[in-house]
């Protein structure tokens, strides 16, 4: 597998009056090509600092991301951010948020965001506006969005938080179905450790800040997978300890 992120010794600290706190302490990791990744812990440890980092949306304090080899020196139009708290425009519907950002060198950019809304399950609702959507729903047309502009790398942060438990488990399967189609390099900050191994290549586990890998955790199952697998339920159990949780 192509390495498309390498990470080296990142640090990152914030400032208030004369005193500066440390955020991230450290970190290398490196993503393959098409690779999941999750990221894991502790609640203000610092996940979204990392991932803002990544994308480009803060720069490190020391250390270095590149992105193909190229140093990451701000964000670009290679990576989408699909965030908890939505980003679809109430004011257009469906088809005209999915056809905004779309280049000019798409000749029908009806017709692409019209694939994308069938692609995500949404076909028969593109003149629909967001308040006539339910919550999964609007996840579904912000995933489909993301999707339209053909990013190399989905950058998703906490993106099924607000959702149901049954709610969250039927967008993520469709996420799945989709990679399946469409080659992005994924990753996912979550709290939830069930998310994680049921979606993710690799779940990496953050310590407390400031933020250092504590350990990576391989997941060598084949999608689909099925949440009840004893193995599957093992791993989830051994993540859960290594973030403190006796199961």
């Amino acid at each position: 597998m192509t390495d498309k992120i390498v990470i080296k010794n990142i640090k990152k600290s914030f400032s208030s009056g004369s005193e500066s706190k440390a955020v991230i302490d450290g970190i290398n990791l490196t993503i393959g090509d098409g690779e999941f990744i999750a990221i894991v812990g502790p609640s203000g440890c610092g996940k979204s600092t990392l991932m803002k980092m990544i994308a480009g949306f803060l720069p490190p304090d020391e250390g270095s991301i590149a992105i193909d080899g190229v140093e990451r020196k701000g964000p670009n139009a290679n990576g989408i951010l699909i965030s908890q708290h939505g980003s679809v425009f109430p004011w257009l519907t469906v088809q005209q948020n999915l056809m905004f950002g779309l280049s000019d060198e798409h000749s029908d950019k009806a017709a692409v965001a019209d694939h994308y809304a069938d692609l995500v399950g949404l076909k028969g609702f593109e003149q629909h506006y967001p308040r006539e959507l339910s919550g999964g729903m609007l996840k579904r047309a912000e995933i489909a969005r993301a999707l339209a502009v053909k990013p190399e790398i989905l950058y998703m942060d906490e993106p099924f938080s607000a959702l149901d438990a049954l709610m969250s488990l039927r967008i993520r399967t469709e996420l799945l179905r989709i990679l399946e189609e469409e080659r992005h390099t994924v990753i996912l900050i979550t709290h939830d450790v069930e998310e994680a191994v049921h979606l993710a290549n690799r779940v990496v586990v953050l310590s407390n800040r400031p933020a250092k890998i504590q350990t990576i955790f391989e997941v060598p199952f084949a999608h689909p997978r099925k949440l009840s697998d004893p193995a599957l339920q093992q791993l989830r159990d051994d993540i859960l300890r290594e973030l403190g949780i006796d199961c």
